[in-house]
């Protein structure tokens, strides 16, 4: 870089660091009611949304069960049950089982490692 344009840049920088305002974080403590909402409404917006969708849906009717039906039993629900099967839809694979996939990248890798 030019001395010149070197020079201008670095004032230009000054200038801009100095006039822009500072901002100093803050740290807190905050309740678990603000950290993680997680109700009995929103485990039962999780499950209802859970039976909204298609395949759900294509799953429910293959078995014989209407999708209202579902929807019904579920708001007829107690509190503690529909913890229960909020969890039990939480811990439900996303996407699959990515074992395989994983399996294929670590022999790929090692192949890559040790023919390269």
């Amino acid at each position: 870089m030019k001395p010149a344009l070197m020079q201008v840049l670095c004032r230009f920088l000054a200038v801009a660091l100095m006039m822009l305002p500072y901002q100093a974080g803050q740290a807190g403590m905050i309740g678990t009611d603000a950290a993680a909402p997680a109700g009995v409404q929103a485990d039962r917006d999780a499950i209802s949304s859970f039976l909204s969708r298609s395949q759900t849906v294509r799953e429910l009717q293959a078995l014989g069960l209407d999708a209202q039906a579902a929807r019904d039993r579920v708001a007829a629900m107690t509190d503690a049950e529909v913890t229960t099967l909020a969890g039990k839809i939480g811990a439900l694979p996303a996407g699959g089982d990515g074992g395989l996939v994983l399996l294929i990248l670590v022999v790929l890798l090692i192949w890559y490692i040790a023919f390269r």
